[in-house]
């Protein structure tokens, strides 16, 4: 429940409080526009697989230039991995409860750093984030054996986790179209 929490909290006032500071477009309206891409994301949970779907329906749907579209989209779907990034950390301080593992304050940083750094490292694959998990467990030394905990219901928060590092990557591309196009 704090994974989707945070990932809804992230996605539906996060990414758009960015829209509509930085690209000066209602990113709700846009969300409409683009929402195929959601949708291949959500069900595949890959980025990869989503790309050209994204591609279409932001330049057709959601107007964003052709060449700002053919460098972000892409580059997010490779880098773009927030979604990720925070189930990571979520899940890290969840299995360290299970296990009675009491997390110091710098371990708690470790967390958030390794977990940001091995979700930028993540395939755009399904379930590519247990396997980072490793990094980020190992980096404060808790079991590996936990994952094992996740793996129940790691396909249902991929699916939020890639409609979340799509839809961050829609607004960027939108964004970037701004900027470029003045």
């Amino acid at each position: 429940m704090a994974v989707i929490g945070a990932i809804l909290i992230h996605a539906f006032i996060n990414l758009p409080v960015i829209a509509y500071i930085f690209g000066k477009f209602n990113p709700f309206s846009y969300m409409k526009k683009i929402r195929e891409a959601l949708l291949v994301a959500f069900s595949t949970c890959s980025s990869s697989a989503t790309l050209p779907v994204s591609l279409e329906v932001a330049t057709e749907k959601g107007k964003v230039d052709k060449k700002s579209a053919g460098f972000v989209l892409p580059l997010g779907a490779t880098v773009n991995m927030d979604g990720t990034a925070l189930y990571e950390a979520v899940a890290a301080i969840f299995i360290a409860s299970v296990f009675g593992v009491e997390l110091t304050l710098f371990q708690q940083i470790i967390i958030f750093i390794t977990a940001t750094l091995a979700a930028i490292g993540a395939a755009s694959i399904p379930s590519a984030g247990l396997v980072t998990m490793t990094l980020v467990f190992s980096a404060v030394g808790l079991p590996l054996e936990g994952i094992a905990i996740i793996i129940a219901v790691d396909r249902f928060l991929d699916m939020f986790r890639t409609a979340t590092n799509v839809w961050g990557d829609l607004i960027g591309a939108k964004i970037i179209s701004r900027f470029v196009n003045g």
